[in-house]
């Protein structure tokens, strides 16, 4: 299997059940460049709401996609994979105020799919009972940003597959 190394800082973004953390370390790896688990830049009180099934409000959201942001402008020119679910096009415009440079890969799928994905998920603490404001909040990538859909049906290799495909027709970033 090819290694395709890139300079772009990758945002894996979709909806929860997506496969974020799954295809995140894949495409990382087959990019050659470190991943990091979206999740991890949660501070508590927000992971208590969301396991509590309390969607998170866009103030909440704020100093995690900060944090996100930081780690992103760190490995400008150097690469990497990040997963935030990024659903609104503010939050988008957030990572890339920190990071200009950031191109994202919306990972998408049926409602049905996702909804079957999540209900398997073991130890997550986001609650199948939060899909509804996901798809809600969802505003999918514009013509003016930088990223590729990819489509979540099939294995994490296929997935894979198809966004290492969709990236290698991106511009280089800019710094």
């Amino acid at each position: 299997m090819q290694r395709l190394h890139t300079p772009h800082v990758v945002v894996v973004m979709g909806l929860a059940g997506t496969g974020k953390t799954t295809i995140g370390p894949l495409l990382a790896a087959r990019l050659g460049v470190p991943y990091a688990e979206g999740d991890d830049f949660h501070p508590p009180a927000n992971i208590a709401k969301m396991t509590a099934g309390t969607p998170l409000t866009d103030e909440d959201r704020w100093p995690w996609l900060d944090a996100i942001g930081g780690w992103a402008h760190g490995r400008a020119g150097l690469g990497g994979v990040v997963s935030s679910s990024a659903l609104k096009r503010s939050y988008r415009d957030r990572l890339r105020a920190a990071a200009p440079g950031v191109v994202f890969v919306h990972l998408t799928g049926s409602r049905e799919l996702i909804e079957d994905r999540m209900s398997q998920r073991q130890g997550h603490f986001m609650p199948t009972a939060l899909l509804d404001s996901q798809f809600a909040t969802l505003q999918p990538l514009e013509p003016d940003e930088a990223g590729v859909a990819v489509d979540v049906a099939g294995t994490p290799e296929e997935i894979t597959e198809r966004a290492v495909h969709a990236l290698e027709d991106l511009p280089e970033p800019t710094r």
